[in-house]
């Protein structure tokens, strides 16, 4: 029996029409990464105002020391502090930005948040914590409140500090340890510094002329106003909505605008590529029979699995690296023009249906997966104003501008993202030879493994560039955290008292990088992104190590079992007594 016929496609004519579209959002938007900007100081300021909690706890400013301290309170922070517990680890200490830990999952709460991993895979440390999530895909209050209960259960709020952002954490070399303030005039010391601020944590506004005059109300959705539009969204019932930005907040967002405000208006530059969520309740007759070790075993039956490609069909062997890429890319294409097809079904005006088609391979931007996105473009209130790549650049008293027209809007709001995987995104990190990191990278970032750096003795940095890309990010977060509490675990047990990467260790990491980059100019043919730097050109060291999760890995055991050959290690200094608190 034969499946149903495919529609014929010229691929050559879809990929000169992708290529047509990311040239014409480069030439519109040449600025790259500065069309944004995560400077919400001054009128700005009210974007980045914690909505959850609103009033700052009181208290006074710490002076203290801690043998181990994470600037950041989400998944890389709890996984990692949970392992050295367990390896014995008693001076642990979480500061966070934000009321509680989290992360992503404390900040981003706007309605119909969730993941859109599988959640057997996504949460972390469910066989520690014996948990199973309630649903395939976990919505966003659940993963939050699993955040909060590995913090429990690993006495994590013992030490926490929140409300709290650091904003140094310099290497003072005659303590042989790291000073850290903050903007609550604390002075906090600790022998091993985390930085595990996230992938992405720092909102970020697109620069609009005039969107300080705006006369309504606004906020950036990782600061979501339930004051504003109700818990349930029944306040926007007689209320215009205008929201910016169609990425995966946006996507999930949507359909409940659309439900609930009296019009909505959504302001598109690229659309989504949209795919179907197979979403469903867990089936407790199988989570009952679930076994511990459960997740563990499931994690690594994926991870010996080999990523399905175009070219794993019979004869691939034989080809040539040219049509290897070539079926790969006409691959690509019928996956994308599926999900056109998908759109043509769906919406029934054929004009909106046409503007909701992304014009560019698969994984160019991130994908989406969601079934009540689409359908909400046929309600009568919903109206999307594609902007041709342009963007919204001009807002009025009264709302948005485009094509000469002034949208009035109620409210307004900014679905536009975050910083991509910056590590000192609100902290100066000084080290041993009194070089800022940033300013070390400013001639091409040099890490190791993406997680340590020499000159910066006992810093680890967590989701960071030059570590290995996975859709499921928690994959690459428990991996380094593992490796982490090794690295802490292993100079705790040789008398050590400090870690550092030698140079030659980080260029032959730098090396690794480069090579599994750039094999195919497919990030410079993709439209404009984070995933690509908003079009910009970067150096092939400067972005992640593309050779597979599993081959990452690999890399990390390789380096724990040959440590010496990695780092050096310092003794502790001989005037500077061993606190009862170091492991």
């Amino acid at each position: 029996m034969t499946g149903p016929e495919r529609p014929a496609v010229d691929y050559d004519a879809v990929k000169r029409r992708f290529a047509e579209e990311r040239d014409l959002r480069l030439a519109l938007r040449p600025e790259g990464r500065s069309q944004f900007t995560s400077d919400l100081t001054g009128r700005l300021a009210r974007y980045e105002v914690d909505p959850y909690k609103a009033e700052v706890s009181d208290r006074e400013p710490i002076d203290d020391e801690v043998e181990i301290l994470f600037i950041g309170g989400g998944f890389s922070a709890l996984l990692t502090a949970a392992r050295l517990r367990q390896a014995g680890f008693e001076s642990i200490r979480i500061v966070e930005k934000g009321g509680d830990v989290g992360g992503t999952w404390y900040w981003n709460r706007y309605p119909g948040v969730a993941c859109d991993v599988i959640a057997y895979d996504y949460l972390p440390l469910l066989d520690e914590m014996g948990y199973v999530p309630t649903r395939h895909y976990a919505e966003g209050p659940e993963i939050y409140g699993h955040c909060r209960a590995i913090a429990q259960r690993y006495d994590l709020y013992d030490l926490a500090v929140f409300q709290t952002t650091v904003t140094s954490t310099t290497w003072n070399p005659d303590e042989a340890q790291w000073h850290l303030t903050t903007d609550r005039g604390d002075h906090m010391r600790a022998r091993f510094v985390i930085c595990a601020n996230g992938t992405l944590s720092k909102p970020k506004l697109a620069r609009i002329e005039g969107m300080e005059t705006f006369a309504g109300h606004s906020f950036h959705t990782s600061r979501w106003d339930y004051a504003y539009t109700g818990a349930d969204l029944e306040h926007l019932g007689d209320k215009v909505v205008g929201i910016i930005g169609t990425g995966a907040s946006a996507v999930q967002i949507v359909p409940h605008l659309a439900a609930s405000a009296k019009e909505l208006y959504v302001f598109q530059r690229t659309p989504s590529s949209i795919d179907i969520k197979n979403d469903w309740v867990t089936d407790p007759d199988w989570a009952a029979q679930l076994r511990p070790g459960w997740q563990a075993k499931r994690r690594e039956k994926a991870k010996a699995r080999p990523p399905i490609s175009a070219v794993q069909v019979d004869g691939a062997a034989a080809l040539s690296r040219e049509d290897k890429i070539r079926r790969q890319e006409m691959a690509n294409i019928d996956y994308m023009m599926r999900i056109h097809r998908r759109i043509d079904e769906i919406v029934e005006d054929p004009a909106t249906a046409d503007a909701l088609k992304p014009w560019y391979m698969f994984m160019c931007k991130r994908p989406c997966f969601h079934n009540e996105y689409l359908p909400s473009f046929n309600r009568p209130n919903v109206h999307l104003v594609d902007t041709h790549g342009k963007g919204i650049t001009l807002i009025a008293p009264g709302g948005p501008v485009f094509d000469g027209r002034t949208y009035e809007v109620d409210l307004l709001i900014y679905a536009t993202g975050f910083e991509v995987q910056q590590t000192g995104i609100y902290n100066h990190i000084v080290g041993t030879d009194g070089i800022e990191l940033n300013d070390k990278y400013r001639d091409g970032i040099r890490t190791l493994l993406g997680v340590h750096s020499n000159g910066y003795p006992n810093l680890f940095v967590m989701g960071g560039y030059q570590a290995s890309f996975n859709f499921n990010l928690t994959d690459v977060l428990q991996a380094q955290g593992d490796h982490i509490a090794a690295c802490i675990e292993y100079v705790r047990d040789h008398g050590h008292h400090t870690i550092d990467a030698t140079t030659d260790a980080e260029g032959w990491w730098v090396e690794e990088v480069v090579a599994h980059r750039g094999k195919t100019n497919r990030n410079a043919e993709c439209t404009p992104g984070y995933y690509n730097f908003e079009g910009e050109t970067n150096r092939r060291q400067d972005g992640n190590y593309n050779g597979g999760f599993p081959a990452y890995t690999e890399h990390m055991g390789r380096v724990r079992n040959r440590m010496a050959d990695h780092f050096t290690f310092t003794p502790r200094p001989a005037d500077r007594p061993r606190a009862a608190s170091d492991g």
